[in-house]
Parts: structure tokens; C-alpha cells; sequence
């Protein structure tokens, strides 16, 4: 979550399993399927993956099971599975120590710019210590 103009944005994000790339991302204020649509669409647009794992937001369902149909769906409760999504949660720590400097944006363009500035540097410039120093690029 962030705050632009003082007002809660919600980041959504998919990110391979495998390499650590950020495939795509999403700013919205609400946490409704037509993000989720948005999301799973621009995510397709870089490949059809095997397995989709997200938290239990409702707002996934109809998204995957729609956009990403030969994908399989596995919604994850939080600390009860072998199968977790700390990728994401390792990522969301990356970004929060960032965005804190922050202190919030001033607007939505500014936002995601500086956001997708920030995913840039993470994918092809930050060494990742789960993958031997190598970027996810």
C-alpha cells in the first residue's frame, strides 16, 4: 500500500517464481477485480504460467480463471501452506524500505513512474542475493 495525495493505492504486482523478474504491476485504490483483470492481462502479455499463486483476495478468481485459464490458481492462506507466497513479501520488504524515504507521492503519475523506476532498477540493476549476486534479468 501507498499513499498518494494522502489517500491509500494498492500495488499489485506478479513476479516469477524462478527468476525474480517483476513481470508486471498495477496502482489502484481499490482491491476489486477489474484491477485484478488488468493485472493478469498485462502479466499474460509476458508468458502463460504454469501455476498463479496469490493470497485469497476474492478479486483474483474470476481474473485467473478467465485471463490465465491454463493456469493453475493457488490461493494461499497466509502462514498455513507448504506452498507460500514469501517471493512477494520479500519483494513488498525491498520496496517498503525504499518507498518509506519516500514519505508518500504527491500524485498518481509521479507514483507510478517513480514506482516503475524502481521495479526497473530492481529486475536489471540490483544484485539479488537468492540469485548469486545476478539480477532477475
Amino acid at each position: 500500500m501507498v499513499f498518494i495525495s494522502g489517500k491509500k493505492y494498492y500495488l499489485w504486482l506478479v513476479i516469477d517464481s524462478e527468476t525474480r523478474f517483476v513481470l508486471a504491476f498495477h496502482l489502484t485504490q481499490a482491491r476489486d477485480s477489474d484491477a485484478a483483470f488488468i493485472l493478469m492481462n498485462q502479466a499474460k502479455s509476458m508468458g502463460k504460467p504454469n501455476n498463479f499463486i496469490t493470497d485469497r483476495l476474492p478479486s483474483y478468481n474470476e481474473a485467473v480463471k478467465t485471463v490465465l485459464n491454463e493456469s493453475t490458481h493457488i490461493p494461499v492462506p497466509p502462514m498455513s501452506s507448504d506452498t507460500k507466497n514469501n517471493l512477494i513479501e520479500s519483494f513488498n520488504k525491498t520496496f517498503k524500505a525504499w518507498y518509506k524515504t519516500k514519505k508518500g507521492f504527491n500524485s498518481f503519475e509521479k507514483a507510478n513512474n517513480l514506482i516503475y523506476m524502481f521495479i526497473f532498477h530492481y529486475n536489471f540493476i540490483r544484485p539479488h542475493g537468492s540469485l548469486n549476486g545476478s539480477t532477475p534479468a
